[in-house]
């Protein structure tokens, strides 16, 4: 007989969304299991070995000031630190991390494992089960798991298919099965399937490569930490290196695009248009006589490096070719083969705002599952859908972070609302209040909640709070304390700035351009303490600085924000009958019915819905108040 098992969460999948789900829930009180097909691939880095980089730090940031885990684990398993675009405003800055893969593993399991409340199991998911509307738990090849709340994290395994050339294999990631069955109990449960491609690129022994006719590119010292709650970097710090591909390697390419499943019709799947294969760039951009190619190292005890710009799904034999006709890698050994991979995915309009999906109570879907690509926005998606499953089941309110709010409130609303047929990647330009949302504030913006939610400990938010308090006494202090002609302008001489004919507050001199805080702290030391040991000094000074140099710019997207969110709070009821709304058109009816906007701002993002659309919806929403329909 079938025996059963209970928990109140189950969580498919151990990659970056399942971690941060099942680490999430377990930490809000709930029960929690996590399956997984290998306990030794917890938290696996399937592509390159680094986390963060334009945008995507931003999000990973707003994981961890949510009580989340990719961050901490980062810096732990981190082996190069830089923070991008420094000469740029910060809105742009970001800090990318490469990482040792087998420490990420590591250190990614050692957190799951030394959680309280929550299971790992290594089995096979094979069918969700629902009854009626409401899920109820999952079937394994080995038993039944009852459930109240399942999320579903499965990344590139549902019905992965793996192309190297002309061959394919089924396979989830290289050396791993795929999944079948549940890509089927998913269509049978009534989601709307599409099919998705990525790929990576070769790997390389590092005793081939000639790393002196290559550019090197260091990571800051002081490394950046990625968290906000780590102290110290431990790691050895490595380089990476920059090399090109040339005319020849793009030749060997051209010579043998009638072997590219890509090219041959064999790949069916759409890939992703930010980070193509080679084959896509020689195609696309052949006026380029060049692309650069930035070797990454896999970990401080691995012989192996990750030839990031070549990610390519052509034979092996012309991998070994095209990546010897590269400067430094002609006598390199391709150690693993680059491959393009298929894999099923649900169409994310599907779903609400709390990924839960729309006509399935209970069950949640996070990653790429949901047409997204990269391990932070899996991460992302990962830690909302468990903070949701454990709320719905305690019967508190869900947690929906807005556009204004975070990248997270981005990235959901983007895939929610307009859907996506490629694989979906973060970037600045997609968030409106970028300035609001920078990487350097996710704490104060979020960390609150965080707590709230019973995410972060109260010895962490005291000390946030802490330096929440020391911020604004220094800015405080800048504003009120003044300095005079003669004793300032001899300084501003030396530092290239304009002399003061009258008294200036020192906020006032730290808005120009050609000062800075460390300036500032010169002329007039501090008197409000900050350097405690729990809290970094150096951020204290830079939330200062930034705060003060773009006050204004800060101002103008607050108010804007302001007046989006009075339309983000008109909600629409659950249920809401757009045919009975006179004056909008099938087209839209149609668009509206599909998404099921949350609110009236979510309705206005929908692809088709006109401005004069969402004017007769917010009077019927307001009509519905006073007198409502029969739904």
């Amino acid at each position: 007989m079938t025996r059963s098992f209970h928990y109140d969460i189950i969580v498919i999948g151990a990659g970056h969304a399942g971690c941060e789900a099942a680490i999430a829930s377990a930490r809000m009180g709930v029960s929690v299991a996590v399956f997984t097909m290998n306990l030794d691939n917890i938290g696996q880095m399937s592509c390159n070995p680094a986390v963060g980089g334009l945008a995507k730090s931003h999000l990973v940031k707003e994981i961890d000031a949510l009580g989340g885990e990719m961050a901490k684990v980062t810096d732990k398993a981190g082996i190069q630190f830089k923070v991008l675009n420094k000469s740029k405003g910060p809105a742009v800055w970001a800090t990318r991390v490469q990482a040792d893969r087998a420490l990420y593993r590591k250190y990614m399991r050692q957190a799951l494992e030394s959680q309280s409340g929550l299971g790992i199991k290594q089995e096979n998911v094979e069918e969700i089960l629902v009854k009626g509307n409401q899920v109820h738990g999952v079937r394994t090849t080995e038993r039944i798991y009852k459930a109240k709340a399942v999320i579903v994290a499965t990344g590139t395994f549902l019905n992965g298919l793996i192309h190297i050339g002309l061959e394919n294999f089924l396979a989830g990631r290289t050396g791993e099965p795929p999944s079948i069955g549940l890509s089927k109990s998913l269509c049978e449960i009534g989601f709307k399937i599409g099919r998705l491609k990525t790929g990576t690129p070769p790997r390389l022994d590092v005793k081939g490569i000639d790393f002196s006719v290559m550019g090197i590119q260091e990571g800051d010292i002081p490394p950046p930490p990625m968290s906000l709650f780590t102290k110290e970097i431990k790691n050895p710090q490595l380089p990476c290196y920059i090399t090109y591909t040339n005319e020849n390697t793009h030749k060997i390419i051209l010579d043998n695009l009638k072997y590219s499943p890509l090219y041959s019709g064999i790949i069916k799947g759409i890939g992703p248009r930010y980070c193509p294969s080679i084959e896509d760039k020689v195609i696309r951009f052949r006026d380029k006589t060049r692309h650069q190619i930035f070797l990454e190292p896999e970990g401080i005890d691995s012989d192996e490096y990750y030839t990031n710009g070549i990610s390519t799904s052509l034979p092996c034999e012309v991998q070994v070719e095209l990546v010897r006709s590269i400067a430094g890698l002609e006598n390199a050994e391709v150690k693993k083969p680059g491959y393009a991979i298929e894999y099923d995915f649900v169409y994310p309009t599907q779903l609400k705002p709390t990924l839960e999906a729309k006509h399935i109570e209970g069950l949640f879907l996070a990653g790429q599952i949901n047409g997204t690509s990269g391990y932070e926005e899996a991460a992302a998606q990962g830690l909302i859908t468990g903070i949701n499953a454990a709320l719905k089941i305690k019967e508190r309110e869900p947690f929906i972070l807005g556009r204004h709010e975070a990248y997270i409130g981005v990235l959901i609303d983007d895939l929610v609302t307009k859907g996506t047929n490629e694989p979906y990647r973060m970037f600045t330009s997609r968030a409106e209040y970028r300035l609001l949302l920078r990487q350097d504030n996710a704490d104060l913006r979020l960390m609150e909640k965080g707590y709230n939610l019973g995410l972060i400990s109260e010895e962490v938010y005291n000390i946030f709070l802490k330096k929440k308090s020391m911020i604004e006494k220094e800015i405080k202090r800048l504003k009120s304390e003044r300095v005079k002609p003669e004793v300032v302008n001899p300084i501003l001489k030396k530092l290239g700035s304009s002399p003061i004919k009258e008294d200036a507050s020192l906020y006032q001199l730290l808005k120009r351009p050609e000062i800075e805080y460390i300036d500032i702290a010169r002329i007039s030391p501090s008197t409000n303490g900050l350097t405690p040991s729990e809290i970094r000094s150096e951020d204290v000074a830079s939330q200062v600085e930034i705060q003060t140099k773009y006050e204004g710019y800060i101002e103008r997207q607050k108010e804007t924000a302001e007046r989006f969110k009075k339309i983000e709070e008109k909600k629409i009821p659950e249920g809401f009958v757009y045919k009975w709304i006179p004056g909008l058109s099938k087209e839209i009816i149609e668009k509206l019915e599909d998404v099921r906007p949350f609110n009236l701002g979510q309705a206005s993002r929908i692809p088709g819905v006109t401005p004069v659309a969402i004017s007769l919806l917010m009077v019927a929403v307001e009509k519905h108040k006073r007198t409502p329909q029969i739904l």
